[in-house]
């Protein structure tokens, strides 16, 4: 199971699955900014507070931060304010 605020396994799969060449423009900028915003997501949250679901849905789908800091963090380690 996905986490909370992350593109499900299924989605994920059920895209891929279908060819672009037999989506629609709609579908293919739809499918575009989900992987966008989930890639996203996955580096903004740090790999210890992901679910072993979500880590191994990661490392699958080549969104792993590889046990980095959130980018939220390091920008406070770069101010010094953490």
């Amino acid at each position: 199971m996905a986490d909370s605020g992350r593109q499900s396994f299924t989605d994920k799969a059920s895209s891929a699955a279908k060819p672009d060449s037999q989506k629609s423009l709609t579908e293919q900028m739809g499918d575009g900014l989900k992987g966008a915003y989930d890639s996203m997501a996955s580096t903004m949250q740090p790999e210890s507070e992901k679910s072993y679901g979500q880590k191994a849905g990661d490392a699958m789908s080549g969104n792993s931060n590889e046990n980095q800091d959130s980018l939220t963090n390091k920008a406070k380690n770069a101010m010094g304010t953490k």
